[in-house]
């Protein structure tokens, strides 16, 4: 029989979804799963966004521009410039989400065998994002115990070799909701500066930032312009991540020639995605400030109610709607699926996402679990319950 390949065999399940078989036979025992494994936001898309497919009239669904449809890259320029980022449409490479993004961005600027920075815990994907482009992790560890604070900038300089051509930020995390202070993105300034290396910087979820703190784009940042490379998408800002919309943003000419060339390659973005994404950005300004008095009321109330649970260290996340909870357990990942296939608390349970697969680096996040703040209050309150009542009984809980 045909083998498959290295890369095929080396590829990571995601934590997030390789526990679906379990809550899906859950769910067949008539026991309800509240979801805080993913982070697919139960906020209503914009009525502006689902008008235009809607009334989308044209006989033929042609195909796009590979850079994408001019008018939405205009559109998108003119939001950032609104939010103090100078550029222009043909600075914009609209992709197939913000994972198309990034993995090309990786292949266009990276030889296999370079390496990137990564403060971990990160978005589990980027791992399957560099095995892609043949590139190695560095990982730089943050902790639960400072919140997941940044590292200092001489812990940068340990891990930097002749291979080190990159930094990747995701801000506000995914997925600890650590959102970076301006202190912080000067020290990755200087060492991008210093070193000639790119800062590609995830900021999918800017527009969710708490407490009246304010989202710093590395785009502001002065002195590294062809240095960044911006990752966006349109799948959390307005809650329609099916439609798989994302952008690449950057002031290098070269990259930008590069990228468009893997974007010819694979033809064009989805048009009707581009569609519902472009009417998007007419959302109105009340959407958003509903949008983020529910998150706000979500976050208050899981960090009290976690935190009330023996045993339970919850940090107060400030950006994004997710944050890495310590729990009781030796074993996070046999925990989750323990939920899952044998615990049911008034037929119900919850799944959440072992935070071991977020990590780098073996051995860590294992009595630490993502959880997704994208439920009502209600059904947030029941999940918790279950979380309560799980531990109380689970065999394995640390006394």
């Amino acid at each position: 029989m045909p083998q498959i390949s290295e890369k095929g065999k080396l590829m990571p399940a995601s934590p997030i979804r390789k526990l679906v078989p379990y809550a899906e036979a859950a769910k067949k025992r008539d026991v309800k799963v509240y979801h805080l494994n993913i982070g697919q936001p139960d906020i209503p898309t914009p009525q502006v966004a689902l008008d235009a497919v809607k009334n989308y009239s044209a006989k033929v669904i042609e195909y796009s521009h590979s850079a994408g449809n001019e008018s939405y890259r205009r559109g998108l320029a003119e939001y950032y410039q609104g939010i103090g980022i100078d550029v222009t449409y043909e600075n914009i490479l609209v992709t197939t989400g913000g994972s198309e993004a990034i993995t090309i961005a990786l292949i266009a600027c990276l030889n296999p065998g370079d390496e990137i920075i990564i403060p971990e815990p990160f978005y589990t994907n980027y791992n399957s994002f560099a095995l892609l482009a043949g590139v190695k992790i560095r990982p730089i560890t943050t902790s639960i115990n400072t919140d997941f604070a940044l590292p200092l900038i001489e812990e940068f300089e340990k891990l930097i070799t002749p291979k080190t051509k990159g930094i990747v930020i995701c801000n506000p995390n995914n997925p600890t909701g650590y959102l970076y202070s301006p202190e912080e993105l000067e020290s990755l300034r200087q060492i991008v500066l210093k070193h000639d290396l790119y800062l590609f910087s995830d900021e999918v979820y800017r527009e969710f930032c708490y407490d009246g703190m304010q989202h710093i784009s590395a785009m502001h940042l002065k002195g590294i312009e062809n240095n960044v490379i911006l990752f966006d998408s349109t799948s959390k800002r307005y809650s329609m991540c099916g439609i798989r919309i994302g952008a690449l943003v950057t002031r290098n000419c070269e990259v930008l020639n590069s990228v468009l060339r893997f974007c010819q390659a694979r033809l064009c973005a989805p048009s009707y995605g581009q569609i519902a994404a472009e009417a998007a950005l007419k959302t109105p300004h009340e959407y958003f400030t509903n949008v983020y008095n529910e998150y706000i009321g979500r976050r208050n109330y899981m960090v009290e109610a976690l935190n009330k649970i023996p045993g339970v260290y919850c940090p107060k996340p400030k950006g994004a709607f997710y944050t890495v909870v310590k729990l009781p357990v030796e074993d996070a990942d046999h925990f989750a699926q323990w939920l899952l296939e044998e615990f049911e608390y008034e037929k119900q349970t919850v799944m959440v996402a072992p935070a071991s697969g977020f990590y780098s680096t073996h051995g860590l996040g294992k009595n630490e679990v993502r959880v997704a703040y994208v439920l009502n209050i209600d059904d947030l309150h029941n999940a918790i319950k279950c979380l309560e009542e799980a531990l109380k009984v689970y065999p394995g809980r640390v006394k």
